[in-house]
């Protein structure tokens, strides 16, 4: 009888833990949003900026960074690289795309 109550728990305890193995598995992983992606790259672009910085420096520059500060200065650094531009079209070029950057 103790053998027969013994296997019978053995055999629900076994059955629960595969259930519940199968309710992790059949959960379908939520696609992230573009917001989510866009401060993904954020956190990449300004980690990578903030090597070498520590403590209070580095969380002042990565406050700054996240909030948009550095990201859209380089952001729109690069971009008028990318079109070649210099001079007053350069500089007319990064303050407008600074100011649609701060925006958003």
């Amino acid at each position: 009888m103790k053998l027969a109550i013994a296997l019978l728990s053995l055999a629900l305890a076994a059955g629960g833990a595969i259930a519940a193995d199968d309710k992790k598995t059949d959960a379908p992983k939520k696609e992230a949003s573009p917001a989510q992606k866009a401060q993904r790259e954020r956190m990449k672009t300004c980690n990578a900026q903030a090597t070498g910085k520590t403590g209070d420096e580095r969380k002042a520059f990565m406050k700054e960074c996240l909030s948009g500060g550095q990201v859209a200065a380089s952001g729109c650094e690069a971009q008028a690289d990318e079109k070649k531009l210099a001079g007053a079209a350069r500089t007319s070029f990064v303050k407008k795309c600074q100011a649609d950057g701060a925006g958003s």
